[in-house]
């Protein structure tokens, strides 16, 4: 976590991941998990407030997604009970950082590889495979920063998408001051994805909080 592994969302950042975030406690990873669906969770065994398998346990409640589980006990007792309780991987430390990105590239691989890039809207689909929108047999090409914000929105499906969490997603680690940029983008994408734009049916605004897409299906 924070205090014990602090080279770690540098160097999945360098790798090229991106929205990584941290917690040092069982309550903080909650909280984050609350505001941001992650796609894979790294957990600690040993924390502050409780430990790595009790919050894996809550977690698992809020959402499905692939854990990988990090220690510093090379007991096989841990081993067995976080494997057994789900976990998709289990490492004790210390370990090269190099081995960790390589396992997190294999979790991600095997977790995610039959989904499915084209998502269906109600008056739209997003081929997210080819980075562009097939309306009314029209293929429309997507931005850079368009498909940033359709992919941060995709994965929270269903869900409120914060005005910080989308200017973070397509504009990286300093995300202030983008809240026109945003919505002027917003207003781009829904001339592209929506039967009536000025009557949006898939990417709904949350007053005061954000917005979400509608997906149909989920």
């Amino acid at each position: 976590m924070r205090e014990r592994i602090s080279w770690m969302p540098t160097g999945l950042k360098e790798e090229g991941y991106r929205q990584i975030r941290t917690a040092g406690t069982v309550k903080e990873a909650l909280e984050e998990a609350a505001a941001f669906r992650p796609e894979l969770a790294i957990l600690d065994v040993m924390l502050p407030d409780g430990d790595g398998f009790v919050l894996f346990e809550k977690l698992k409640k809020m959402g499905d997604y692939p854990v990988l589980f990090l220690t510093a006990r090379g007991e096989d007792e841990d081993k067995f009970k976080g494997l057994g309780l789900g976990a998709d991987d289990y490492m004790v430390k210390p370990f090269l950082p190099k081995e960790l990105i390589l396992r997190v590239g294999v979790i991600l691989k095997r977790s995610y590889k039959n989904e499915d890039p084209l998502v269906r809207l109600a008056g739209s689909q997003i081929d997210f495979g080819r980075a562009e929108v097939v309306k009314e047999g029209e293929h429309i090409s997507l931005t850079a920063k368009e498909f940033e914000l359709l992919s941060a929105l995709y994965r929270n499906a269903g869900r409120i998408v914060t005005i910080d969490a989308l200017c973070e997603a397509a504009w990286g680690d300093n995300p202030y001051g983008y809240e026109n940029s945003l919505m002027a983008h917003i207003r781009r994408i829904r001339e592209k994805i929506e039967k009536d734009p000025s009557h949006p049916a898939s990417l709904v605004t949350v007053k005061g909080l954000g917005y979400k897409l509608m997906v149909e299906g989920k």
